[in-house]
């Protein structure tokens, strides 16, 4: 049997969920274990309303139960996972991804993993990350840009198309390269971190690529959305200073860094340019990445799917 499931930890508004747990019911989700790291009854309500869905109310009760609460939501969403992983196994296949990451087979996903090995305990998903609208759109897609996974090539291809920030981005992404997983369940001694999994101590048993599915990541899907969860992300989250730069290089910065040389020479309006050059789907940009082989086009529209996996919900309007 192969079938699956997705883990999510999330504080996003019900609108965002709806959007998320449809697109995956539609690829054929089994089951969406659903974590809700900050009460909200009436997402709690409409969710678990749902069959094919697993709501979890993380309060104080939970985490009482479980040592005290993590005060890093990426260490929470590690606990979650494993509660997930620990449950009655409704699933074959488990992946543990994001509100904001949208899986994108190639064939259905039941597929693509009933052909891999029986040794094969884990198998990794590449981003490709959403430009925001802009004048290089077709009409009727969404743009995103991939990466290659050869990291000659992945540095050659960021010069071409990105040839200010090269030097600090890897591929041109603003979030993670690493991608996600999906791994087996039944397994004893399994933790679950947000990019590796660990079974009985040893980081990704038997993993291979799965090129046959991507991860739409809508990191930064627009100007508004990225200003809004920059702050967040500068001092807790993807761009917080302990991490180290995405490049290896004399001159490469991490994240954290690059931004605030950005902002300490220009402000937000250098900050907004930075995103522009990278993270918009301007004719240049496109242009560039479709030379490269890297200019992903999808027909994305996962909240037109609330109409089929939540009919008769008045409060998320499509």
């Amino acid at each position: 049997m192969n079938r699956w499931g997705a883990v999510c930890t999330t504080n996003a508004a019900l609108e965002a969920v709806l959007d998320f747990a449809a697109w995956h019911l539609e690829l054929g989700a089994q089951r969406i274990y659903l974590y809700l790291d900050e009460p909200d009854p009436e997402t709690e309500a409409t969710l678990s309303a749902h069959p094919r869905l697993r709501v979890v109310r993380t309060d104080d009760a939970y985490w009482k139960k479980r040592g005290g609460r993590p005060e890093a939501h990426q260490a929470r969403q590690s606990r979650n996972a494993r509660h997930a992983y620990s449950r009655r196994t409704e699933v074959d296949w488990l992946t543990h991804i994001d509100v904001d990451e949208f899986l994108v087979p190639e064939r259905p996903v039941e597929e693509v993993l009933s052909a891999l090995p029986g040794d094969v305990f884990c198998t990794r998903v590449r981003p490709m990350e959403a430009l925001a609208p802009g004048a290089g759109d077709m009409p009727g897609t969404r743009s995103f840009k991939a990466l290659h996974l050869d990291q000659t090539r992945r540095a050659a291809a960021a010069r071409a198309c990105f040839p200010d920030w090269a030097d600090h981005l890897s591929g041109g992404f603003l979030s993670h390269v690493a991608g996600k997983l999906f791994f087996r369940t039944g397994a004893e001694g399994v933790q679950i971190r947000i990019h590796n999994v660990f079974r009985a101590g040893e980081q990704n048993p038997g993993m291979v690529e799965l090129p046959q599915i991507a991860l739409a990541h809508l990191h930064a899907e627009s100007w508004d959305h990225f200003l809004a969860a920059y702050r967040f992300r500068l001092a807790r989250g993807s761009y917080r200073a302990e991490l180290k730069p995405q490049v290896r290089g004399p001159d490469a910065l991490s994240l954290h860094d690059l931004f605030r040389r950005i902002e300490a020479e220009g402000g937000e309006a250098a900050l907004r340019r930075f995103f522009e050059d990278v993270a918009t789907a301007t004719p240049t940009l496109c242009a560039a990445l479709e030379r490269e082989g890297l200019l992903r086009r999808l027909p994305f529209a996962p909240t037109a799917l609330r109409r089929t996996h939540f009919p008769g919900i008045v409060d998320a309007e499509v």
